[in-house]
């Protein structure tokens, strides 16, 4: 029995093998779901277990400079991947609405296909946000979610890369969360680079704003199909799948905004005074990307909830 349930795994496995599109099989990662995998267990172990513990009688690091260098060099990076989602047929050719997954090797649907290899490549280093907490000592933002949630995205985005890299209109909501990305690390940057630049963070508040639009625009887009009278979209599964994901986040900010800037339940006391380090102690009632933005760092946010001044995570 053990030999047959190995016998199905491995078969399992090599399904999956032939399913990768043959335009990505020689990048970085794309070759077998078993490096992703790896990567991610050994971030999740990494994460939760051994980090905290190595740096359980060590001071915190300080890491403002590297942060700031980190944070302006995502800005960079997501505003590529917009220019070339853009490039690549969003500001070309496609029609915004049934714009079907390209399987040629034209020019157009190649830059497609490395568009969203490096929008997923981008979510594994994303995962240093959370070796920042650790190192920062930060363990309390390290919740579950944030874990899955940073676990998630380069998980599921293997299965989509990996099977249809020229995704059509599956490809808009990447394009989107990279803008987003572009003003959300912006703003991490500026905060990391301390209270010199607090009065240009005055949009801060607008946070919020930008990722129920975000959703918004990402439910729209992809509600389209199932409105027209024919669409023959290759997968519809990714089309249920991103339309799930729009709502149920636009549900959680829109929660998260009602009860923090229209009832003023959740809005934490702010205190501008200089602390003896001569910085200020701000924190920021504004979610962003699943991030709760305190003392002007990026902390993850996990579902919305500000009590008594204090992010609550489960």
């Amino acid at each position: 029995m053990l030999q047959e349930a190995a016998l199905n795994v491995v078969n399992f496995h090599n399904y999956f093998i032939s399913r990768i599109d043959p335009r990505v099989r020689d990048y970085p990662l794309m070759q077998s779901p078993v490096p992703m995998h790896a990567i991610l267990l050994a971030y999740i172990f990494l994460s939760v277990y051994v980090g905290p513990r190595l740096m359980a009688n060590r001071k915190p690091f300080h890491l403002n400079t590297t942060m700031i260098i980190y944070n302006l060099s995502m800005v960079l990076l997501n505003a590529y991947v917009v220019y070339e989602f853009m490039m690549s047929g969003w500001a070309t050719t496609y029609t915004w609405r049934c714009d079907l997954i390209d399987t040629s090797n034209s020019p157009q649907a190649v830059r497609m296909v490395q568009a969203a290899w490096l929008f997923y490549i981008s979510k594994y280093i994303e995962l240093l946000d959370t070796a920042f907490f650790v190192l920062r000592k930060k363990q309390s933002q390290i919740t579950f979610l944030h874990v899955f949630h940073h676990s998630f995205m380069p998980w599921s985005w293997w299965w989509g890369v990996s099977m249809t890299p020229a995704g059509g209109m599956g490809s808009f909501h990447a394009m989107v969360n990279s803008i987003v990305h572009v003003i959300m690390y912006f703003y991490y940057g500026l905060s990391a680079a301390g209270p010199r630049f607090q009065k240009y963070l005055w949009w801060k508040k607008y946070m919020t704003a930008i990722q129920l639009t975000q959703f918004v625009l990402i439910s729209i887009h992809i509600s389209q199909y199932y409105f027209m009278e024919k669409c023959d979209y290759q997968v519809p599964l990714w089309i249920h799948l991103i339309w799930m994901h729009g709502v149920f986040f636009f549900l959680l900010f829109s929660n998260f905004w009602v009860q923090a800037y229209m009832k003023g339940k959740r809005l934490p006391v702010i205190d501008d005074k200089p602390n003896q380090k001569g910085s200020t102690t701000e924190p920021i009632a504004v979610v962003a990307n699943g991030k709760h933005l305190e003392n002007g760092n990026a902390h993850h946010h996990t579902n919305g909830k500000i009590l008594m001044g204090k992010v609550k995570e489960i």
